[in-house]
């Protein structure tokens, strides 16, 4: 019996060697916008690059072999993956989303509901008792999911859920841009699509912006192509030939993020000047059990609150050295950033207030730096607030 590939290995090796015409170890990058017919009237692989593209199609290729599945779509961004997605549901369909979710998801499905094209639905996941009653009175068509979530690091159970969306026939979505296929795969634990916005950890190197759609199912696999060509989403070839070789690191990349994720939040939970830290990896988090079921890993993603408020957030990113304060995440580079004012600005003060998003919450990314430099300009920094 042949041994099954680890990620990395795969990862690693998806396009190499597969140049017929030169023998190039690494697969070329294909620009060309169209390709030559050989016959009138007859089918081709390739045509037109919106539709299809070498380049393109060996990113998807190693990405569904990562997440464990059928095919999908790479896209032009995060958030194009995320609107290719509600392309595929019927007018006034029902959507659950988590009420903590990023503010451009939050931003695009509110939209699409003022406009009468969905109904849509924000709920505390966290909250296993009021999901389960979410989902069975109002019988969504789709169940958004973002595990953890951003930017307050709640888990749920996508086993669990899943099974009681199959129950009514309901798809799962799950954003996974915080853990990448490398610490979860929510296809395997039996969502219907995984989406990622390709820019953060699988391209980790803050040069690109994109995105991608995968699913196990053929029918949505189908659906997912058509629109995707349909109104023009596809990724370029240029930024997947860089994708991909951002992806073929990603394991390794993913060990060094966690663990200097976790030496943070080990100051942070030690420090007085900190009210609550955000990491699944932490014992006493709520969601803790589930994270350790489900993901393979904690990540490089962590949130806390600080005492004082906004001044004390001032100061902080004024005084931080080495981590810069600037929006995006899962690049090499450490990031601050202030989701009260950044990424979830556009809610309003109700909205965080009921969410939990506190003018004193800071999110870190922990990038690749030294362990040692990090832990020493944090713990700088919260010395300067006291």
């Amino acid at each position: 019996m042949k041994k099954k590939l680890q990620k990395d290995t795969i990862a690693a090796r998806v396009g190499i060697d597969t140049d017929e015409q030169n023998k190039a170890i690494v697969p070329p990058l294909y620009l060309s916008t169209n390709y030559v017919f050989q016959e009138v009237g007859e089918n081709q692989p390739y045509e037109y690059t919106r539709e299809r593209n070498p380049t393109r199609d060996h990113l998807i290729e190693a990405l569904c072999k990562l997440e464990g599945g059928l095919g999908g779509e790479v896209t032009s961004s995060g958030m194009a993956a995320i609107s290719l997605v509600t392309n595929i549901l019927e007018l006034k369909s029902k959507v659950i989303l988590p009420h903590d979710c990023y503010g451009g998801t939050f931003r695009l499905f509110s939209s699409l509901a003022k406009k009468g094209i969905l109904e849509v639905h924000f709920v505390n996941q966290g909250d296993e008792s009021l999901i389960k009653k979410a989902i069975q009175e109002i019988q969504p068509n789709l169940i958004w999911l973002e595990t953890p979530s951003n930017p307050l690091l709640q888990v749920v159970d996508i086993e669990q859920i899943a099974l009681q969306a199959k129950s009514i026939n309901s798809l799962v979505a799950v954003d996974n841009t915080f853990l990448s296929p490398a610490l979860q795969n929510p296809l395997m634990l039996g969502a219907d699509i995984v989406v990622h916005s390709t820019t953060k950890y699988i391209n980790g190197h803050s040069d690109i912006v994109g995105g991608a759609a995968i699913t196990n199912n053929e029918e949505i696999l189908q659906k997912l192509k058509y629109w995707a060509n349909n109104i023009g989403l596809t990724g370029s070839p240029f930024d997947s030939y860089l994708i991909l070789r951002g992806l073929r690191t990603l394991g390794i990349r993913m060990e060094k993020h966690e663990r200097n994720a976790k030496a943070l939040v080990d100051i942070l939970v030690n420090s007085s000047n900190v009210e609550a830290v955000y990491y699944p990896g932490l014992t006493d988090h709520p969601t803790h059990k589930i994270a350790k079921k489900q993901q393979s890993g904690f990540g490089g993603m962590l949130s806390f609150s600080i005492k004082g408020g906004l001044p004390s957030v001032k100061k902080f990113v004024k005084n931080i050295e080495i981590l810069s304060f600037a929006e995006s995440l899962g690049g090499f580079e450490s990031l601050v950033t202030h989701p009260y004012t950044m990424s979830h600005a556009a809610l309003s003060p109700e909205e965080k207030k009921e969410i939990g998003i506190s003018e004193g919450l800071i999110r870190i990314s922990a990038g690749l730096e030294n362990t040692d430099d990090l832990t020493a300009a944090l713990k700088t920094v919260l010395e300067k607030l006291t």
